[in-house]
């Protein structure tokens, strides 16, 4: 896109510009990768926004042949999507298959231990406050989402748990976790609930079926270039590897 837009809102991970047309946006996805847990402190991997940019798209096209409504119009370059202007739901739904990260840390669960069944947790969505554990009646009470808007988000989530889980696993892959999000739509002046945000390895965890090697962010703990690595392996599994050149994996100037 060659038009400079307004930005309206910049995040760690992407930044919001205004779209060509009413009722959209301009969603760029940058190099930077949030700490685990959520913090203040980012590091910067190179390409990180090429690949999730891709996969996100990928991942999203696909749910929305399943019939999941999302926010995607389409992929416009290397890093930018155009989107549907949503009003977010202030909550992350957290999907847990196997016991990993702060569930495992929280209830003294050994790392990797399958889960019985399929776990939805609650996070009020809030970079100030650390994105805190909630419950259905905080959500209720302080009016962050009505009770159908909530039944409608679950069972977005366990659709799209249900359909990842086996996308993956036929990649050699065991979706262990992942995090999603919400907004409302306005669509023939009715208000529909549909996914936003993205879906990549940037808030999943992605471990090998066989060896459990990490494909997702906690692969930080042992550096940038392999959290690269591990993206762009998770894209070539998918048949969606981009041909990223050296100047697709520097910071090329957003549409701001």
């Amino acid at each position: 896109m060659n038009n400079r837009r307004r930005r309206i809102y910049e995040g760690t991970a992407k930044d919001l510009f205004e779209g060509p047309e009413p009722g959209t946006l301009v969603q760029y996805f940058k190099d930077e990768v949030e700490s685990r847990p959520a913090g203040p402190s980012a590091q910067t991997v190179s390409g990180k926004g090429v690949l999730t940019n891709r996969i996100s798209e990928y991942l999203m096209n696909r749910l929305m042949e399943m019939g999941i409504p999302t926010h995607l119009i389409k992929r416009l370059n290397m890093r930018e999507q155009l989107i549907r202007e949503v009003e977010i739901i202030p909550l992350q739904l957290v999907v847990r298959n196997v016991a990993a990260g702060t569930l495992a840390s929280r209830l003294k669960i050994p790392e990797g231990t399958i889960l019985p069944r399929s776990i939805i947790e609650y996070y009020y969505k809030s970079d100030e406050l650390g994105h805190p554990l909630v419950t259905e009646e905080h959500i209720t009470c302080f009016g962050w989402a009505e009770p159908p808007d909530l039944d409608e988000m679950v069972g977005l989530a366990l659709r799209i748990n249900d359909y990842l889980s086996g996308l993956f696993l036929g990649v050699g892959l065991r979706l262990v976790d992942f995090r999603c999000e919400f907004g409302r739509l306005v669509e023939n002046d009715m208000l529909r609930v549909v996914l936003a945000d993205e879906i990549s390895p940037e808030n999943m965890r992605l471990w090998d079926i066989k060896t459990n090697e990490r494909f997702d962010r906690d692969r930080l703990k042992e550096s940038g270039a392999s959290l690269a690595e591990a993206y762009q392996e998770v894209a070539r599994r998918l048949g969606i590897a981009p041909e990223i050149g050296p100047a697709d994996l520097s910071v090329v100037t957003p549409s701001s």
